[in-house]
């Protein structure tokens, strides 16, 4: 069922068992582990079922740090930021959930085999199932071309799976719909989470909406799944209780925020044969109904040696370049000369007719780990939204480590590709020690509402319960303690089922 909060009468109040505020892929995933349940559950969505610009702009805050979109980057209506994600399904690897010596407040309460079957559900929920991320022998049969081993033991390749991809508002709308036991109340801006006297227990939910209408929403567990920025924004706000907010005792909410930074024109390689780049590195294929594309990562040995984070490299042929072209700025000169010293490749080069491309370029993109800091930040500014709640604050900074580890593995993939005679590799970013003017990231919002056994180091433990607070649970990529370099959807979905199975044996079945 699905109710407009702002058609109930003024200061309505709904009672559920079960209530997930944010309806993007992890409130939806929640939502749906128990559907056809004996569980009450009422799912929270801040918009409506279409992007709304006074709803977006409630997004609206301040930056700090690094110059971030904090509008753009994320979407306020049914279905989330699914409604603009890409599509890019990868697990974290083994490494990512260690704690390593040369990462600072690096290491997960579990190791990744915790969440091997919520990962396979998770490829079901996103339509990419079964998910084939290491199978080089899969993809070798399924392009028909052979593919290269390693050659320095420091890249690896593995495989990203793309999503159709999947909507979750619209994928399961329906589903949802018909379920008797889900409510879905949309435009209902969760405004303060109100709490008892000692902080200890969630006592009911404060909804605004744009009309002026107030409701009280109260529920035996709760669940803040609204994402990596609104997650501790919302927590941040409820501190009536504890003015620093709502399970911020020891002030790391917000705190530790982790984006994938990306960089592009960094290097490129001049490939004169493209037989040497099978397709599945330079371009989707499509096999058994799923597009799948090669990623380039570094080896687990080559980060403990090397004390790096991790990256994660893709691909694609950006130009051909003809023998009797001229070159034109420095730019076209440095690749005619790479072209010129990569031509013995192709044996007799007046056996090459003058039309053929003497070369190509493949043209990379990456993007690398955060390391954990906790001086990379959201908290509240002083200005206010439209609902009459404190904006965001965010300050998001990046350190050494993270650009010298990108650094280091742009030089470890040129030597890797000269080592197969892939190509040449002409690498653009200098190692000055400083990061390019310009450092985008993937909208991938981690890390302020960290996971860790220790109150002193974590907001939430290991099932996602917030420390001190008996029925509060926060789901999705907030709750990241180290971010990885794989695309954090696929492991947000393994969570959220993950945390529904800890739900279910303490909620009406």
């Amino acid at each position: 069922m699905f109710t407009d909060a702002r058609d109930l009468p003024d200061r309505s109040v709904v009672d559920a068992d079960l209530a997930i505020i944010g309806a993007g892929p992890a409130g939806i995933t929640l939502a749906r582990a128990f559907a056809s349940t004996r569980t009450r559950v009422c799912l929270i969505e801040a918009g409506g079922f279409e992007r709304d610009e006074a709803d977006q702009a409630l997004y609206a805050g301040t930056c700090s740090g690094i110059d971030y979109p904090l509008v753009a980057s994320r979407l306020r209506y049914f279905g989330g930021s699914s409604n603009h994600w890409g599509g890019f399904c990868r697990p974290l690897d083994a490494i990512d959930f260690e704690r390593r010596e040369w990462v600072p407040h690096s290491g997960w309460p579990f190791v990744r085999d915790a969440l091997a079957s919520y990962y396979d559900k998770a490829c079901d929920l996103v339509e990419i199932a079964p998910g084939r991320f290491d199978d080089r022998g899969y993809w070798q049969r399924a392009g028909g071309e052979a593919l290269p081993e390693p050659a320095t033991g420091r890249i690896r390749m593995r495989y990203v799976h793309f999503s159709p991809p999947t909507r979750f508002g619209r994928r399961y709308r329906e589903e949802l719909a018909a379920a008797g036991n889900v409510q879905v109340l949309l435009n209902a801006n969760v405004g303060h989470i109100r709490s008892s006297a000692d902080g200890r227990t969630v006592t009911g939910l404060d909804i605004r909406t744009r009309n002026e209408r107030r409701h009280r929403l109260r529920a035996s567990r709760y669940v803040l799944a609204t994402g990596g920025l609104e997650n501790p924004r919302l927590l941040l706000l409820s501190d009536s209780v504890n003015p620093a907010g709502l399970g911020n005792d020891h002030g790391l909410v917000g705190c530790y925020f982790m984006e994938h930074p990306h960089l592009s024109k960094f290097a490129e390689t001049v490939v004169v044969a493209l037989d040497r780049l099978p397709r599945i590195y330079r371009q989707q294929m499509l096999v058994d109904g799923r597009h799948g594309q090669a990623a380039f990562n570094p080896s687990a040995s080559w980060l403990r040696e090397a004390r790096l984070l991790n990256a994660t490299f893709m691909g694609g042929i950006g130009s051909s370049y003809g023998a009797g072209e001229a070159p034109g700025d420095a730019r076209d000169e440095r690749r005619q000369r790479m072209l010129k010293a990569a031509r013995p490749w192709l044996g007799d080069s007046s056996t090459t007719a003058r039309d053929a491309p003497l070369g190509h370029v493949f043209s990379l993109g990456c993007a690398c780990e955060q390391a954990p800091n906790p001086d990379s930040r959201v908290s509240l500014s002083d200005d206010v939204d439209a609902l009459g709640l404190r904006r965001i604050r965010l300050d998001w900074r990046l350190g050494e480590l993270d650009r010298r580890s990108i650094v280091a593995h742009i030089r470890a993939l040129a030597q890797e590709f000269g080592a197969l005679g892939i190509g040449r590799t002409h690498i653009e970013i200098p190692d000055d020690g400083r990061w390019p003017e310009r450092v985008d990231g993937g909208n991938h919002h981690m890390g302020t509402t960290r996971m860790h056994d220790d109150p002193r180091q974590g907001v939430v433990d290991a099932d996602c319960r917030v420390h001190g607070i008996d029925n509060l649970y926060v789901a999705g990529s907030s709750v990241f303690p180290t971010s990885g370099a794989a695309n954090p959807t696929l492991t947000i979905l393994a969570l959220a089922l993950r945390l529904a199975d800890h739900l279910a044996s303490s909620l009406p079945q």
